[in-house]
């Protein structure tokens, strides 16, 4: 991935929690910003992760309908790929977990992003940061509450 923009946050839970909450799909309108419809259309086989999910995001600048095609290994790393979208013409990135002493866990979201409607760099790069702290903050105050 070129140009991609990342932060980190640690998550007071293992790895295993925190990966079982960025695979529950169907749940992040509950606590994913902008999240209005997610829908799972191409499932794992038995016992693995979902392969490919569309979203619904209404979050300014952004309001799209996108599908991600992801690839999970384990409970350390998921990647993304955008597959399809309306004014989205990439949107690919990862979430790398790494356990730390104590149980818990640090985050690291990376992410690419590219829209239709031109944007010079500094302004993608600032809307890339905005998306990557609000997910991670927001996956760590769900992570934290099921805990």
């Amino acid at each position: 991935m070129a140009e991609q923009t990342s932060s980190t946050i640690v998550i007071d839970a293992p790895a295993a929690q925190v990966m079982a909450v960025i695979a529950d799909f169907e749940s992040y309108p509950e606590w994913a910003t902008g999240m209005k419809d997610v829908e799972v259309v191409e499932p794992g086989a038995a016992g693995e992760r979902a392969r490919q999910v569309r979203f619904v995001l209404d979050v300014a600048p952004i309001k799209d309908e996108y599908t991600l095609a992801y690839t999970w290994a384990g409970d350390r790393e998921v990647t993304w790929n955008l597959v399809k979208g309306g004014i989205l013409r990439a949107l690919d990135g990862a979430y790398t977990l790494t356990e730390l002493p104590g149980g818990s866990t640090e985050v690291t979201y990376r992410l690419q992003l590219e829209v239709t409607i031109p944007l010079i760099g500094m302004l993608r790069r600032k809307g890339e940061k905005i998306l990557i702290d609000t997910a991670l903050k927001g996956l760590k105050k769900r992570v934290e509450a099921l805990a």
